[in-house]
Formats: structure tokens, C-alpha cells, sequence
């Protein structure tokens, strides 16, 4: 699949200001311009993110009235029900909260709806499990913005909710005593990229300095909120940064006994590092819900021990098994679906059905056609006497406003700008396809349909050297906001050496301006006669670090390549 290359640039008056002040390499400099940091000082907190920097949590609308109603739910001994999403980051929030509030608060539990019977977010199921057992007051994490009618119905059951979530509020609220989010229209809290768990760290925060506790309550599980903003892809910039870094600080040197537990059994014995979190950590958290009962994520990250963490991981463990099992399965069998019809080939949509596929990994199997097929998917499959799936979209192109164009073919849909979920009449398959194709044809821009590759800089081989990467790996954690540097290096001649390894991967081995780096080429095998032409190249890598036999060495992990534009 043949890909757009953009390169990126910063400001050049400020990167030299800002190369004046740092004295330090002019592209990292770059880097820098791009990101937002224009001064020392931006520099200087963007390369040691603090503690200290983080702002203060009575900024946030309704702080107040959160910390009051719990005091007073804990002078009455009232019972306290955490309720948080059955993903990573409402597991994690839910986990944090309940081991904060334990400390000091003995009348709690948590409660996480099962993603099949009860849904998304808050769920009837839930609030009449607080009225049967005498819960007084709801702390809902990561979900409840849009619960208007649930938080009536348990006002009406005099039950008070604290709402703590981070998704976009609609015109109207639910009437809960207090909604923590600083997405909020008249919320003067001033970042605003918290993840659900983030919110609930900064209640916290606030409950903490009230009641005068040691600091080491609120950041005791500052690893899980580390694994929250990992796994629920927000900016890692600004509070999110400085708690990604500290939490990751705290993984490595005391973490959690559930994260302990998942890094053994994922055989994580090095450093962690954001991606392990992203793609070893999160995706086992997922799992559980996804194929069972998420409640195991929280037993297992409340855990007091890590023998009984380690029990419930190795649960997530086979979740996550049987998870990769059924992806796997489902996308090929889709992959053959797509190829049997040719026309479908050629579409600019993808919409796939069988009745007989895993409900908990069609949002999965989406994302992976998009890596076969660039453009908006959508799998569905069986949910009771309906079809209901998910769709994601390819960067750039509004995805829920072209569902809702096709909203007459559905019974219900929800979503944002890259995601979104339905429910349809199983005989509507073919129109809802139709449409969405007529609709996604007409809006979308067609060089959105074509993978875009982001370029920071391009530099020489002579500038690939250990002070540039060591820079370059003080700017982890990596993430929106803040991805890895990619650079592109031009007029680039292969020496001969390079080769196809395991079939479907290239080892390269390239030299420019004199000086031969190798690098890895992950499912390149295909474009190796590129190689073969002995014609100069333009390569996109990130700068790998390669430890073999004890020795270290900096290769190139190829993004992408191509014949050199004269």
C-alpha cells in the first residue's frame, strides 16, 4: 500500500531562539518548535516533568461539592459505591478510587457493568445493585456525563452521584451533586485532556489535601493512572505527561501487584516503556471485559498480594488468548469475505456481517481491515434478534457524522470523530452498506483514503549518533502529542548486503554520505525489489537502540522507503 510522506516543520526563528538557549542539537530544537516548547523554561519542565507542576484540583468546576459530599457520606457511614466502565482506563480509575477511599472510608464497593448484559457506562443493572444494598452515594468513573435519566432514577431513589468523567457533555446534565469534568463549557480547570482515571486522580487530589493525608496515598497507584493514559490514546502532554512519566517511574520501581503480575506473565523482564503498557499491559486489562467479566481486571489490581494478583492476571492471561484467537480468526475469514466480492474491493467503505462473530473483538477486527484496506469499516455481527457492531474510521474523516447520515437504516448508534457503534435490523445490512458507501464516497476527501507518514526532520547519517538518541529517549513517554520522531534521510544507496529475513521482513543494510547504518524493515519483503534497482532512496525511520551479544548499537526501524524523488 503505497503511503503519503508529510514532513513537519517548526518555526525557524524559533527553533534557532531556541537553539541559542539549549545549545543543544538544532533538530531536536525542531522537535521541540513542533511540540509547543518554544522556551528554556518549556524545555526545562517538558524534559523533567514534576509533580510539583501539576495544577491544583479545586480549579475544576465542582470540586467543592465533590470533597463536601463525601466527608459527609464518610462523618454518616454512609455506604459508597465506586462505579466505573468495564475498559482500561474505568478499571483502573475504579481500582485507584477504591484503594484510596478504603484507606479511610471502610463502608465501599465497586461495581462495573458486564459489557454484554448491561452496556456501556452507568447501567440501570447498577444503581438497582446500590438501592438493594443500601449505597447512598455513586463516585462513576470514566462514564455518567450522559446519564441524565439513570442519575434521576437513582436521585429519585435517593442515591446522590458524583459524576468524574472526561467525554464531551451534551446541553444537558445529569443532575448529580457534582460533575468533575473540564471538558465542561464553564469549567476554568485548564487542561483538559484528562483521561477518566485522570479525573478521578485529580478528586483525589483534592479529598487528600482536605483531610490532610500523606501524599503517598494519592500516588500509591499513579502506575495504574500511567496505564490509563496509555490505553485511552489522549494527549500525552501537559498534566498527562508529568503523571505518565511519574507512573511509569512508579511501574518500573514498585508497580502495582497487578501490573507486576501481567508484566511476568507477558514476559516483560527489561525497562517498561509506554508501548509495553499500550500493547502488553492494556490490551490483558481489555480482554477481561471483552470476553468475560471485567470485575477480574479490579480484583486483580486491588489485590493486597501479588500471589492473588497473579492468579487473577493469569485469568486476563487467557482472556486475552482466547481475544487474539478470535481476532485473528474473524479478520481472515473477513479479509476472504472482501476478496470473494470483487466490487466490494474497489469500495471506499468496508461493511462485513456474520452472525457467528465475536462480539467483543469486532471493533478490533475494524481496525485491523483498515491496515489491509485503508478507508471507514464496519463489523457486525449477531446481538440477540439484531446485528450490532463497530466502525472506525481512517484519520481525518468524520466518522459518526457519516453513520448518523445513514441513521434511517438504524435502530441506534453512538460515537465520536474516529469510532462508533450501532444496532440494526439484521434485513437493513445491505441498505446501511449502500448508503454508508454513497455517503462516505461523497464526503471524504480521497487523499484521506490513502495512509499518511509524519515526518519531523530530515537529517543525514553523520547527524545518527548516541547524543542525538539520548536526547531523543528523554522525550518518552511517547504518544498523541508527543510521537516517537520520525526522520527521513535522502538520497540513501543500498549496499548490497541487504536482505529478506523470517519472509516477510527486510535487513537492511544502506549507506549515505560514507557512513553504513543497518536497520529492520517489518512486512517490507514486498517492496525488496526497490532494493534491487541500485537507485538512490529516500527511507522514514525512528532511531532504534540494538543490544546483541552484550553490544550496543543504533539501527534505523524503517518506516517506509522509496526510489528518490530527483
Amino acid at each position: 500500500m503505497e503511503k503519503r510522506w508529510k514532513l513537519n516543520k517548526g518555526e525557524p526563528l524559533q527553533t534557532e531562539a531556541l537553539q541559542k538557549a539549549l545549545g543543544i542539537h538544532p533538530v531536536i530544537c525542531d522537535l521541540l518548535v513542533q511540540r509547543g516548547i518554544t522556551t528554556y523554561q518549556e524545555a526545562k519542565s517538558f524534559f523533567r516533568p514534576d509533580l510539583n507542576e501539576l495544577h491544583d484540583p479545586w480549579l475544576m468546576k465542582d470540586m467543592d461539592k465533590a470533597v463536601n459530599r463525601i466527608i459527609a457520606a464518610m462523618e454518616g457511614q454512609e455506604k459508597i459505591l465506586v462505579f466505573g466502565d468495564y475498559d482500561v482506563d474505568g478499571t483502573t480509575a475504579v481500582s485507584s478510587m477504591f484503594r484510596f477511599l478504603k484507606k479511610i472510608h471502610p463502608a465501599l464497593d465497586y461495581y462495573i457493568p458486564h459489557r454484554y448484559r448491561e452496556g456501556y457506562g452507568v447501567s440501570k443493572a447498577g444503581i438497582d445493585f446500590a438501592i438493594e444494598n443500601g449505597f447512598t452515594l455513586i463516585i462513576s468513573l470514566d462514564c455518567g456525563i450522559k446519564s441524565v435519566e439513570l442519575v434521576r432514577y437513582a436521585k429519585e431513589n435517593k442515591i446522590d452521584f458524583i459524576v468524574c468523567d472526561h467525554h464531551l457533555p451534551d446541553d444537558e446534565l445529569p443532575p448529580a451533586v457534582a460533575i468533575l469534568n473540564p471538558k465542561q463549557k464553564d469549567c476554568p480547570y485548564p487542561y483538559k485532556e484528562l483521561c477518566g482515571c485522570g479525573v478521578g486522580f485529580k478528586l483525589m487530589a483534592a479529598l487528600g489535601e482536605k483531610l490532610h493525608l500523606p501524599d503517598h496515598f494519592l500516588y500509591e497507584d499513579i502506575d495504574l493512572l500511567a496505564t490509563a493514559i496509555a490505553a485511552d490514546i489522549v494527549p500525552i502532554n501537559g498534566e498527562n505527561r508529568i503523571l505518565a512519566y511519574q507512573g511509569l517511574k512508579k511501574a518500573n520501581e514498585n508497580p502495582n501487584n497487578g501490573i507486576k503480575a501481567l508484566s511476568f506473565l507477558s514476559g516483560l523482564n527489561d525497562t517498561l516503556h509506554i508501548h509495553n503498557l499500550v500493547f502488553m499491559i492494556a490490551p490483558r486489562v481489555n480482554a477481561a471485559g471483552r470476553m468475560d467479566d471485567a470485575r477480574k481486571a479490579v480484583e486483580m489490581f486491588i489485590a493486597d498480594s501479588y500471589e492473588e494478583a497473579l492468579g487473577f492476571a493469569k485469568m486476563l492471561h487467557s482472556d486475552n488468548t482466547d481475544r487474539k484467537e478470535a481476532d485473528s480468526s474473524i479478520t481472515n475469514e473477513a479479509l476472504a469475505i472482501i476478496r470473494e466480492k470483487e466490487e466490494w474491493v474497489h469500495r471506499n467503505t468496508t461493511v462485513v456481517y456474520q452472525s457467528h462473530w465475536h462480539k467483543g473483538v469486532v471493533g478490533i477486527v475494524a481496525s485491523r481491515l483498515i491496515e489491509h484496506f485503508y478507508r471507514p469499516t464496519v463489523v457486525l455481527t449477531q446481538s440477540g434478534s439484531y446485528a450490532a457492531g463497530s466502525a472506525r474510521s481512517v484519520p481525518g474523516f468524520n466518522l459518526y457524522e457519516a453513520i448518523h447520515a445513514c441513521r434511517e437504516h438504524l435502530l441506534g448508534y453512538g460515537g465520536h470523530f474516529a469510532a462508533a457503534g450501532m444496532t440494526l435490523a439484521t434485513e437493513n445490512i445491505e441498505a446501511f452498506r449502500n448508503k454508508f458507501e454513497e455517503v462516505v464516497s461523497a464526503t471524504i476527501d480521497p487523499c484521506l483514503l490513502i495512509p499518511e507518514i509524519e515526518i519531523d526532520a530530515v537529517i543525514g547519517f553523520e547527524d545518527i549518533n548516541w547524543p542525538l538518541y539520548n536526547i531523543i529517549k528523554q522525550m518518552e513517554p511517547f504518544g498523541p502529542a508527543n510521537l516517537q520522531p520520525q526522520f527521513m534521510v535522502c538520497n540513501v544507496m543500498d549496499t548490497g548486503h541487504s536482505k529478506i529475513v523470517k519472509e516477510d521482513h527486510i535487513r537492511f543494510v544502506l549507506s549515505n554520505n560514507k557512513i553504513t547504518f543497518t536497520g529492520i524493515g517489518f512486512g517490507m519483503a514486498k517492496k525488496f525489489d526497490l532494493l534491487q534497482t541500485k537507485k538512490p532512496l529516500d527511507i522514514v525511520f525512528k532511531i532504534d537502540e540494538n543490544d546483541w551479544n552484550g553490544q550496543k548499537s543504533l539501527q534505523l526501524k524503517m518506516v517506509d522507503f522509496r526510489l528518490h524523488a530527483s
